[in-house]
Order: structure tokens, then C-alpha cells, then sequence
């Protein structure tokens, strides 16, 4: 509630500041409602101090001033409560932004002796050691060691990951903390250019720079704002002679006109134009997702492709026990036995799934980590394995190839048939544990995908988009093809190699598809290069996160998905609010118009349909009604119109018959309601 209070009064704050005509120019039909604005104030000047403007009350120039002010208060309100999301993002981000302590050293040979330096200084390629409970003090890549690594920093997820040397899982960020165990890392980037650091620019807005819809819909936007003031100049013109005919003076004041501009104008959308853009890249700030372009999440809802990794995407991240698969004569309940002893204390979906196996294939249950005095050996980054030690027994359970090592460390043999046990689950597209008892192999537990809950119907769903969906692995064909057909993908892209997924994307881009893609490995970054929506993983390495047009903070390939259902409904926002904008002035022309020039032409009273009660009445209804709709448009353009998985044929005749619609009604509706109350109050 204090963080609401704290947002809307920036964003009030940031509302006058941005009535800066340095400001306003950069939304050319807000900056001509400014004009309008400076120009009835010093009309309303002129009038208090005795020059009239076409003999209209002091009271009406003044009124229709403020409310012109009130106007583009009311569009910067609605830009400034945008940013202050991104803002409020950003402060969080800055406070984790430390300027810390550096353990410099000179090569990794020589990690005992270091330098003490502001974490500031660091260069590029400059060497850290970093230990447990200390901060990392700059973007890098770990080159020695392995640790557990708390990122919920930046990322708010409070479970630790593990970052090691090698591999896809060697990137590290500034600002994190390490948890266990020490890294060396070598420093990726300059002072101020950090990831934390294009974070804070990117929520706060200071890069957003404008689509290129956008761009088109601001054109189309001036072109009206033109069109409406040559026909304002027409329209006075036509008073003018019209008055000389009738030997009349002309009874149309110039604040009358400049407010009929301002009503006839799209001014509506114009005001709600960068709120909604601001806010697309919000909502995915909010979903934990880092854009590093508005066009990123414009094209995002235009893909009609999505290449999805299948871990993590299509199955569950963490495989389940399947099967015992005892080597070497063992019997298949002494493997179980250890396996379940070896995962009792381990809280994985893995290690649960171990010992629930185990009850039910031969129901051994009941046990407890008190039983025998088992003392449980934790897994860890360096030695991928754990187990536990009881009555001089030692059980260990993990990777093959660091269980052999250890087994052949101890004298022991890692026998052929475990070998072939382990080379046929991997081929099936499976994960061996191999488990061993006083560095005795006993044999391998197979730990299956398991396809994620409802993933089937999100594909059902995408495809009635009319998008298709691609699952991405390195599984050989037999294994991809079974998997692909239980998740209910479209295709599938199997033993994929970095050639190959860059290919692939090139052949959809030159059939004229918008691609999008997941990907975290150094080997996924020219690909993501190549995509036109490139979800980089925030654990994955700096090639992939440089090479991405968005980054996951999260890590979850599944949010692909919900990047690809936000663009599109930021620009079914943008499309519905401007057909309700343009909606919106063609009924306001028709409002107006009779009861304005009534005077003139007396025959027009029979189209003035609303009966508004004069023409000072009609306008100044009008442009309270013009500058109120901004306001209650605000929660729409910041929260965006609901999304509808349908056609696009069907949404378009949605868009029309709701905000098409709408945007007729509502202006004959509430300005004959104001009209009502002004002259109620006596005011007209």
C-alpha cells in the first residue's frame, strides 16, 4: 500500500515536470493539445482583463483552459504511472547494486594471494575469487571451481543455483551472493556496463525507444491531427462568410475552435499511446522477464513459430525414477535398498521419486535417516554425487562418470554391463544414477521426463493462434518422435546442433514466419542471433544472454509462452484503444457540430439529435468528456484488454463491436450527461 502511495505520488509529481515542451514534442498531438492549452490561457487572460473573444464569458475561456491543461496533465499522468512501475523496479534493482569489496588475483595458479579493490575498478577480463557469503562484484564466467550461488538478488526466486566451470552453467552476475564453496571468476564487463546495470536503465525506461508500429501509428495519428486542424480552419472559415451573409458578426470564438480541435483530434490515444507501450514492457518486468527492445515485444506477438526446448519446456525439468536396473547379478531389492538409503534425506523431485519407487516395487518402508545411524552425505557441485555412510557402509548415488571415478579412485571396477545400461538410457533420452555400495556397483536407476501437466492443451491452444510449436533436443529421433507425439507438439527438431537450429530458423524467416526461441548455452547464441524473439535464460552463458532480444531472470523456458501472449496483448491494447479513439472522434464531430453552428444555420438544430442546451454548452461538454475518458482509459492501457486466444478474424469483429461500438455511444452518452449538469448548475 506505501509502494502504491509512494508510485502515484511520483507519478503526479512527474506529470508537471513533463508539461516541459522539450518533453511534450516527442508526442506531437499531446504537444498540440499544449498549444491549445498556452493559447486559451492567454485568450483567458486577455478576457479577464477586458478583451473579449467573440463575446464568450470570461468564465467559459477560462474553463476551457483548464480543462485543456487538466487534459495533458492527465496524458502525462497515465505515461509517468507507467514508468513508475519500471521506476519502482528500478530502486529495488539499485539497492542491490552494492559497491563491494573485490578479491583480485593475478591467474589461478596463484589463488591464495590477492588485491582488495572496489568492485568499481574492476576491467574487463580482470580475475576474482570469490568465497562463500561473499557478493560477486561484477558480471563474469567461472573458469575454476564450483558453487551454490543465491540470485534472488535479481532475480527474486529465493532457491540458490549452481554455477561451475565449463559448460552452460558458468555465467555469473554482479550483485549475487555465493553460498558454498568458492569460484574464480574472470570479469565479462566494463564499469556501468554491467547486466544489473542495463537492467536499471531498461525498467526505468531511459532506452525504451519507440516501435516501429508505434512509430506508423503516431504518423497516422499526425496525419488526422492535420486533417482536423485544416478542417477547425475551414470551419471558421465557413463561420466567417456564413456571419457575412447573414450581416452577423461571427459568432465562433477562437477558444471555441481550438477546443473543437482538441476534441475532434485523436487525443485520446495520442494520451494513451506511450502508457501502453510502457506498460507491455512492464508486464513482462513484472512477469521477470528483461526486454531489451519494444520491438522484441511487438514481434513476440506476431510469431506464429515457437522453437521450444524440450527440458524444462515440454517435460519436467527434474526427471523421475522409472526403473531399477540392477548390473553384475546384483538382486534388483539390494540395489533398491541403497538407492532408497542414498535419497532419504535428498529433497529433489529426483531423490523423492527414488524412494517412492522403491515402497512400491518392494515395499520398503518405514525407514528413517535415525535408522542405523546414517549419516547422509550431500550432493555437491564438484564431486555430482551423494549418498551416505552407516555401520561402515558407504552408499553413493549420482552421474556416472563421477561414480566410476570414485569407484576406480577406491580400486574398484566399473564393470561393461553398467556401461551399456548407462549408453542405452541415455539414448532413450533418459538420465542414469549409477549407485554404488562400498565402491561395489549395484546398478543404474533410470530417471525418465516426465511431460508437464497441461502442456498438451497450451499446444491445443497456440495452435488455434495459429502458431506452431517446434520442441528442440538433442535427443536421437526415436526418443524426440515419442515424446513429441505425448506433448502434442507440431514437430520436432531432434540430435539438434547449433547449425542446425540456425538453419531451421533461417528456412522458417525465408518462408516468411516470425520465429521465436528459448535457448541458455553458448551453442543456442547464434540461433537466438537469429530469431526474431530470442528468450535468453539468465542462468545460461553471456554469449546467450548477448545474443537474446529478451532475458528470462527466472530461467523457465515455459515462459515463452506467457513473453508471446503478452505482445499480442499489447497489441490487441493498442489496436482496441485506437479503435475506440477514432470511434470516439467521428461521434464527437457529429455531437458537436449541429449545436455549434445552430446559430449560423438555424435548419442544422434538427441534427442536433443530444437537444445540448446551447453552443458554449456542446463544446465545453465535450472537452470536459474528452479530457475524463483519457482517465478512465488509464486502467486499460495499463493493465491491457483482456486476451482472447481466437482468430484473428474473430477478434477483429470482436474489437469492433465492443470498442468500435463503444466508442460511438459513449460520447453521446456522457456528453449529453454533462450537458444535463451544467445547465442544472446554472453553469450554461
Amino acid at each position: 500500500m506505501a509502494m502504491q502511495k509512494d508510485m502515484m505520488g511520483r507519478a503526479v509529481r512527474d506529470s508537471f515536470a513533463k508539461l516541459d515542451p522539450r518533453v511534450q514534442i516527442q508526442n506531437p498531438v499531446m504537444f498540440l493539445v499544449w498549444l491549445s492549452a498556452v493559447m486559451t490561457s492567454v485568450l483567458a487572460v486577455a478576457s479577464i482583463f477586458g478583451v473579449q473573444d467573440a463575446g464568450v464569458p470570461t468564465y467559459y475561456v477560462v474553463a476551457i483552459a483548464v480543462i485543456l491543461w487538466l487534459t495533458d496533465l492527465f496524458s502525462n499522468f497515465a505515461e509517468a504511472l507507467a514508468e513508475g512501475r519500471g521506476k519502482a523496479q528500478a530502486d529495488s534493482l539499485r539497492a542491490a547494486k552494492k559497491d563491494v569489496e573485490a578479491h583480485r588475483i593475478e591467474s589461478v595458479e596463484d589463488k591464495e594471494h590477492f588485491t582488495v579493490v572496489p568492485g568499481t575498478e574492476l576491467a574487463r577480463g580482470d580475475l576474482v575469487i570469490v568465497r562463500a557469503g561473499e557478493q560477486i562484484p561484477g558480471d563474469g564466467d567461472v573458469i575454476e571451481g564450483a558453487a551454490s550461488v543465491d540470485e534472488s538478488a535479481i532475480t527474486g526466486e529465493s532457491a540458490p543455483v549452481v554455477r561451475e566451470a565449463g559448460g552452460d552453467r558458468s555465467a555469473v552476475t554482479g550483485g549475487t551472493t555465493v553460498l558454498s564453496d568458492w569460484i574464480i571468476v574472470k570479469i565479462s564487463s566494463e564499469p556501468g556496463q554491467s547486466f544489473l546495470d542495463k537492467m536499471i536503465a531498461m525498467v526505468e525506461g531511459a532506452a525504451r525507444k519507440k516501435t516501429p508500429n508505434e512509430i506508423a501509428l503516431e504518423i497516422f495519428l499526425v496525419a488526422l491531427s492535420i486533417v482536423f486542424i485544416l478542417v477547425t480552419l475551414a470551419l471558421y472559415c465557413y463561420s466567417c462568410f456564413s456571419a457575412g451573409l447573414n450581416d452577423m458578426v461571427n459568432p465562433t470564438a477562437v477558444t471555441t475552435l481550438v477546443a473543437l480541435l482538441v476534441c475532434l483530434a485523436p487525443t485520446t490515444i495520442g494520451a494513451l499511446l506511450p502508457a501502453i507501450g510502457i506498460a507491455g514492457m512492464s508486464r513482462l518486468n513484472e512477469a521477470n522477464v528483461l526486454a531489451m527492445s519494444g520491438r522484441a515485444i511487438e514481434a513476440a506477438g506476431d510469431v506464429d513459430i515457437l522453437m521450444l526446448d524440450k527440458t524444462g519446456t515440454i517435460t519436467l525439468g527434474n526427471r523421475q525414477a522409472a526403473e531399477f536396473i540392477p548390473v553384475d547379478g546384483v538382486d534388483p531389492a539390494e540395489l533398491a535398498d541403497a538407492a532408497q538409503l542414498s535419497s532419504l534425506a535428498d529433497e529433489t523431485p529426483e531423490g523423492r521419486s527414488i524412494v517412492v519407487l522403491a515402497k512400491e516395487q518392494f515395499g520398503l518402508r518405514g525407514r528413517t535417516l535415525e535408522d542405523k545411524g546414517i549419516e547422509f552425505i550431500p550432493f555437491t557441485a564438484a564431486t555430482r554425487m551423494s549418498g551416505v555412510n552407516y555401520e561402515g557402509n558407504e552408499i553413493r548415488k549420482g552421474a556416472a562418470d563421477s561414480v566410476r571415478t570414485y569407484v576406480e579412485a577406491a580400486g574398484g571396477v566399473f564393470s561393461q554391463e553398467c556401461d551399456e545400461v548407462v549408453e542405452r538410457i541415455a539414448k532413450a533420452g533418459g538420465t542414469p544414477l549409477v549407485v554404488t555400495k562400498n565402491c561395489r556397483v549395484l546398478g543404474v536407476v533410470y530417471l525418465k521426463d516426465i511431460i508437464k501437466s497441461g502442456v498438451k492443451e497450451k499446444f491445443a491452444d497456440l495452435r488455434r493462434m495459429g502458431i506452431k510449436t517446434i520442441m528442440v533436443t538433442g535427443d536421437n529421433p526415436l526418443t524426440a518422435a515419442a515424446i513429441a507425439a505425448e506433448a502434442g507438439v507440431d514437430d520436432f527438431l531432434a540430435e539438434a546442433t547449433p547449425e542446425g537450429k540456425l538453419e531451421k530458423i533461417r528456412e522458417f524467416q525465408r518462408e516468411g514466419h516470425l520465429v521465436a526461441m528459448t535457448g541458455d548455452g553458448t551453442n543456442d547464441a547464434p540461433a537466438l542471433a537469429q530469431a526474431d524473439v530470442a528468450v535468453a535464460m539468465n542462468t545460461g552463458t553471456q554469449a546467450a544472454k548477448e545474443a537474446g532480444n529478451m532475458v528470462d531472470l527466472d530461467s523457465s523456458p515455459t515462459k515463452l509462452i506467457e513473453v508471446v501472449r503478452i505482445g499480442k496483448q499489447l497489441l490487441m491494447t493498442r489496436g482496441s484503444l485506437t479503435t475506440f479513439s477514432v470511434a470516439n472522434d467521428v461521434a464527437k464531430y457529429f455531437a458537436i457540430i449541429p449545436a455549434l453552428f445552430s446559430p449560423i444555420y438555424p435548419g442544422l438544430g434538427a441534427l442536433n439529435i443530444l437537444g445540448l442546451a446551447s453552443p458554449l454548452s456542446a463544446v465545453l461538454s465535450a472537452i470536459i468528456y474528452n479530457a475524463l475518458v483519457i482517465v478512465a482509459l488509464i486502467p486499460a492501457a495499463l493493465k491491457g484488454v483482456k486476451y482472447r486466444e481466437v482468430p484473428s478474424g474473430q477478434l477483429l469483429t470482436h474489437n469492433l463491436l465492443v470498442w468500435g461500438l463503444g466508442g460511438i455511444v459513449a460520447p453521446f452518452v456522457f456528453i449529453k450527461l454533462i450537458d444535463m449538469l451544467l445547465a442544472f448548475c446554472g453553469i450554461m
